[in-house]
């Protein structure tokens, strides 16, 4: 499915299987994940995203079966990598050799990175370069993981994007035993962030939503998460987290965040991907005075990656749960309405 213009429908669109390069995977779709971030490109409103990237395949969440590989290939455990397989594939594509990657070991970011669905046009070599296919061209320096025969592939999507950055964020936050967790927003992105933050042992991890997430809200108590309504008074002070993760992403959300915070706390702001605008801020009251780390949180790395398909792996907390529609290939524009009316938690593309 095309994205050929901004604001349009994607329309289906027939292109040729490129001819792998060695050490590149030819890799059959099983499911693409519908992410916030795709309704973002395609109302043009990421201002990573211009017109010389169009046409472009969306979607850069994804699991598939190895159709062909060019030459040997290893997974992140150094497992080759065969036709057959199931796998799955960091979705950034970075340098490995400028400072970030290979002296600060913090790949995600690396001022060269590229992503699969964002930021690779269906012009450029290789055009296979999205999820929303049939078939997607894996890059030689893509790292995998090839995952367990019988999986739900629809199940590992998740993992990729909000997964993999909600690892990141705990990561950052360094979530102890004992700790107090608040977490803003129960989409993806929140929920995996309190299963991440309950498996690392913090003491209460309360999930805050709005009344139109009451379902979501139901998900994170069977997780074994308190919740509370966005409107609660109890939102403040008298919670006093230590860790505040806002996975909603709005100018609003953020202020929540460090009015909740307890003193010596931190904030982090996994949520925020794209242009919020500006977030009045009382400097000396709400971070100076209180001590407060302020955390911004930009995508992940390979091992968050690994981390979160994991923790579904684990079968823990449900996270299978996250998938509440499966649509269609060919059905890409109903499932992008679906996400952007927030019928969908998560949907997922399965090719026709």
């Amino acid at each position: 499915m095309l994205l050929d213009q901004f604001n349009g429908p994607l329309k289906p669109a027939g292109l040729p299987v490129p001819e792998p390069e060695p050490g590149g995977l030819l890799v059959r779709i099983a499911a693409a994940g519908i992410c916030g971030s795709d309704l973002e490109i395609a109302e043009h409103r990421d201002p990573r995203i211009d017109d010389e990237l169009l046409p472009m395949i969306l979607g850069h969440e994804g699991v598939g079966w190895v159709e062909t590989v060019a030459g040997d290939r290893v997974d992140l455990f150094g497992d080759p990598v065969k036709p057959g397989d199931l796998i799955v594939w960091n979705r950034g594509i970075t340098c490995g050799r400028c400072n970030y990657c290979a002296v600060q070991r913090r790949r995600a970011l690396c001022p060269h990175r590229e992503v699969y669905g964002i930021s690779l046009s269906a012009r450029a070599p290789y055009w296979l370069n999205g999820c929303y296919a049939e078939m997607i061209y894996v890059r030689p320096g893509s790292e995998l993981i090839v995952l367990p025969p019988g999986m739900d592939p629809a199940a590992i999507v998740p993992a990729t994007c909000s997964g993999a950055t909600a690892a990141h964020a705990v990561e950052l936050c360094d979530i102890a035993i004992g700790d107090t967790v608040l977490i803003i927003g129960p989409g993806p992105l929140g929920l995996f962030s309190a299963a991440f933050a309950l498996a690392r042992g913090a003491a209460d991890v309360i999930v805050s939503g709005t009344e139109h997430s009451r379902a979501r809200l139901a998900l994170a108590e069977d997780m074994g998460c308190s919740v509370l309504l966005s409107s609660d008074t109890r939102a403040g002070a008298e919670l006093s987290p230590n860790v505040v993760i806002d996975a909603a992403g709005a100018a609003r959300s953020v202020s929540q965040a460090l009015d909740a915070v307890a003193v010596g706390g931190t904030v982090a702001i996994p949520g925020v991907a794209s242009p919020i605008g500006e977030v009045p801020v009382d400097v000396y009251e709400k971070i100076a005075r209180k001590n407060v780390r302020l955390q911004g949180v930009w995508v992940s790395d390979a091992r968050h990656l690994y981390e979160a398909v994991s923790l579904v792996q684990s079968g823990r907390y449900g996270l299978e749960r996250l998938v509440t529609h499966r649509f269609k290939l060919s059905e890409a524009n109903e499932a992008l309405a679906a996400v952007k009316s927030r019928d969908a938690m998560k949907a997922v593309l399965i090719p026709d």
